[in-house]
């Protein structure tokens, strides 16, 4: 537990967080200025990823610094929740819908400081150029999204070796990114990880897409600081029988707050 200390600017020490407005100005040119910080970060840490020191710390600092670079240009963040997080001992599976890249390099921010996490991701993503070194140094367990039983055998063994060295998961169970929450391509991947080794599911709600999608490089969108972000963590939750019920309670839980936060269109 020593490293935890030299987490700095740690936002999940509180339950919610607000972006304080008055620190910040709204860039004229939102898009080009972020993009610019983004890609001063980027090669930073693979640097770092290359040199096998992009730690736990260094991602988190990362993650933390792409938040304020976000921020400055003018985004309001909206987190809540995070005292859930430490509610759960050990660790747990978390399961969030999936709407832009932005919640991919955020969430280290507010979950590392509390507990050690790692993603399921495309494997493809591992192969890119500037961002495979900095994916393939966090240990994230790697999937092909097109054979789900192949994918389903990877992730219940390869995510139980890491529940049980103590490390959480980040499962998106969309398996891609999109605007809209569709409960019939959410799948229950995640809580079958989490009751195969009995640790808990936190469900987490995002509204993230004040980063767009590109067109032609979907990491690659406009950054359109008229839309806040909204993250919610739900207290923790163990899968009972066939986890159906579970299953519709984190449907329920991400909706809920689609409609609560005034975007009631985002769900299908």
């Amino acid at each position: 537990m020593e490293q935890e200390y030299n987490f700095r600017n740690r936002i999940s020490d509180q339950d919610e967080y607000k972006t304080d407005t008055k620190l910040y100005r709204k860039k004229i040119f939102p898009t080009p200025y972020f993009f610019t910080n983004m890609l001063r970060i980027i090669l930073y840490s693979n640097k770092q990823a290359k040199k096998g020191i992009y730690d736990d710390v260094r991602w988190f600092n990362s993650s933390l610094d792409t938040l304020k670079s976000l921020e400055r240009t003018g985004i309001e963040f909206h987190l809540s929740g995070m005292d859930n997080i430490r509610k759960a001992e050990g660790p747990v599976v978390f399961v969030a819908n999936h709407m832009t890249t932005l919640e991919t390099v955020i969430l280290p921010s507010i979950i590392c400081p509390i507990k050690p996490v790692v993603y399921v991701i495309k494997e493809e993503l591992s192969k890119y150029p500037l961002f495979g070194p900095i994916a393939l140094a966090r240990d994230p367990i790697l999937v092909g999204r097109e054979n789900p039983r192949e994918d389903l055998k990877i992730v219940l063994e390869e995510g139980s070796k890491k529940l049980k060295a103590g490390k959480s998961i980040i499962i998106f169970p969309q398996r891609t990114r999109s605007a809209v929450l569709d409960p019939a391509l959410f799948n229950s991947l995640g809580n079958k990880l989490a009751k195969r080794n009995n640790v808990p599911v936190i469900p987490i709600a995002l509204i993230t897409d004040a980063w767009g999608n590109g067109k032609h490089i979907k990491e690659v969108g406009k950054i359109d600081p008229k839309k806040p972000v909204h993250m919610a963590f739900a207290e923790p939750i163990y899968i009972t029988g066939n986890g159906a019920e579970e299953h519709q309670h984190i449907i329920e839980f991400i909706s809920g707050k689609f409609r609560e936060w005034g975007r009631p269109e985002l769900v299908k």
